[in-house]
């Protein structure tokens, strides 16, 4: 027998043991590559029913709660809840997240309303840093006035966010969506404006993040300034 025979045996088996290796690696990425295609499509996928959910959005017709909450964040948002105050859709309206130095006879001359207005049946919240705060003092004022149904009013994309938030910290209440609308979406190729799609990623993200964190529980602050005065 030849070398070339003897040595021949000893090629197959090690041509064998490295098919027998290939095989599961073969099947473990191809696992890991379907996997991440998977994830990418329930990411885009998500994606697309917030942006739609977003576009969607419409003030209700005939708002009516107890009480109106807005989250601060531009003049629209409060001259929209002042004026649903003035038109008898909530009898108290908490401004959530008012920078410390801005007092509420700048906010009440800004929204050109009444002294009278302001004194009995609007308060200003400086507790809230952030959307969590605004839940977290928001949930205190409810629990206070003992309020069941309140209207919430904030820009259309940070809506979704705001509401899993108040939920979150009152499951009691009945919150009720009264978006600002400051673009009609659904009129307009807003996924060919890079600004709209910024924005709309950008609070799709924190709005998974959101849920995220509180599946697991993990880094969930209190959203608020230890001193109310801001110090």
């Amino acid at each position: 027998m030849s070398r070339t025979d003897r040595d021949e045996p000893q090629k197959n088996s090690s041509q064998s043991k490295l098919l027998s290796r290939r095989g599961p690696l073969r099947r473990f990425v191809r696992a890991t590559i379907l996997v991440i295609v998977l994830l990418i499509g329930v990411i885009f996928g998500g994606f697309l029913w917030f942006a739609d959910s977003v576009a969607s959005m419409r003030p209700p017709a005939d708002a009516k709660a107890d009480a109106i909450i807005v989250l601060t964040g531009g003049y629209q948002r409060i001259e929209q809840a002042v004026g649903l105050l003035r038109s008898g859709a909530g009898k108290r309206l908490l401004i959530s997240g008012v920078n410390p130095s801005t007092t509420p006879a700048q906010i009440r001359k800004m929204t050109q309303s009444s002294s009278d207005m302001f004194a009995c049946c609007v308060d200003m919240g400086y507790q809230a840093l952030d959307t969590i705060g605004n839940a977290n003092e928001a949930a205190s004022w409810i629990r206070d006035n003992k309020y069941q149904s309140v209207l919430v009013v904030t820009n259309n994309y940070h809506m979704r966010r705001s509401l899993h938030e108040l939920r979150s910290v009152s499951p009691s209440t009945e919150f009720v969506a009264y978006p600002v609308v400051n673009s009609d979406l659904t009129r307009t190729n807003w996924f060919a404006d890079p600004d709209v799609v910024r924005t709309l990623v950008f609070e799709y993200v924190k709005f998974v993040a959101a849920a995220a964190r509180d599946l697991t529980g993990i880094g969930k602050g209190n959203g608020l300034r230890n001193d109310p005065s801001g110090d």
